[in-house]
């Protein structure tokens, strides 16, 4: 799922040098929660400064070719953004203007392509794939970057992305200073709204129980891309692996999924008109969950306006 894009003009998560210093440093075991308003306008990030064309350095972090990302700004600390389903660069509006934001704190804005980008998604997995790639990249970034550290930014199914990482204890996820999930919503939840999803979850289940998990479901399934029977469970079905972010899981469930985030600086930005969020889901309440969950730094909250 690719929820919309938190507008630069609508949340100030980055609006000044001193909030986006102190948010990532320090590490606390547990921190705070301080009640952060960010629904001021932030002339800083969504100003007038235009580019024509984003300016960057593109390269290689492993040996596949889709293992590349693109870099804007030289600097020795970059936030790496992880897009969700059928993203890959340049994947929502605010990243130019974001990039402008860190370039006056001295920060990098990294993008990077995974196996699971574009329409690959349906092929990979958070486990196998996302990962390690992404271990990869911060990798590259420590030992031909010198990078003294990262935060990594996820948009829609990004977050889980970095859920998922910062639970594996990877080698590298030393150096990730803090995390912010930007809408961070329920894929199951919007497809439990498709007509086809409950027949496909039974035969999903069932090919998976067959040890087909890795064949293909039919292309009514998924008509954006080809996607196996594993990874359309995944999204699709309670508590499968993809199932971090869903307004009816309890609040143990969410912290069996969750919990190991309240050792990272977190941020929740929520947008409460998502179109992909169905409208019996009680966003604040939601967004109330996840910050308790993952001890939240702050909360960005996007307006109806």
């Amino acid at each position: 799922m690719d929820p919309p894009s938190a507008s630069p003009s609508s949340s100030s998560s980055f609006k000044t040098t001193s909030w986006f210093s102190g948010f990532v440093c320090g590490r606390p075991a547990k921190p705070g929660n301080p009640n952060m308003n960010n629904n001021k306008t932030s002339g800083d990030v969504g100003g007038s400064v235009k580019r024509k064309n984003l300016q960057g350095i593109l390269f290689k972090y492993g040996p596949k070719p889709v293992q590349v990302a693109f870099k804007m700004g030289d600097f020795k600390r970059q936030v790496i953004f992880i897009g969700g389903l059928t993203d890959g660069f340049l994947a929502t509006e605010y990243l130019e203007p974001l990039s402008l934001a860190l370039e006056k704190e001295k920060w990098s804005l990294v993008q990077l392509l995974l196996s699971s980008s574009y329409t690959g998604y349906g092929t990979s997995s958070l486990q196998q794939v996302d990962a390690k790639e992404l271990d990869q990249l911060i990798g590259h970034l420590i030992n031909s970057e010198d990078s003294e550290g990262v935060v990594l930014l996820g948009h829609g199914t990004g977050c889980q992305d970095i859920v998922h990482y910062m639970h594996t204890h990877a080698a590298c996820s030393i150096a990730v200073h803090a995390a912010i999930l930007q809408a961070p919503v329920s894929d199951r939840e919007y497809r439990a709204t498709l007509p086809e999803t409950a027949a496909m979850i039974q035969l999903a289940s069932r090919m998976i129980n067959e040890g087909r998990g890795m064949d293909l479901m039919p292309r009514e399934a998924n008509p954006d891309a080809p996607i196996t029977a594993y990874r359309y469970y995944s999204l699709c079905a309670y508590l499968g692996d993809d199932d971090m972010f869903s307004s009816d899981l309890s609040d143990d469930q969410l912290k069996m999924r969750l919990g190991h985030m309240s050792n990272t600086p977190c941020q929740v930005i929520f947008s409460m008109t998502d179109e992909y969020v169905p409208e019996y889901v009680d966003k604040e309440a939601l967004v109330e969950s996840l910050m308790q969950i993952v001890q939240c730094h702050g909360r960005g909250r996007e307006s109806s306006s």
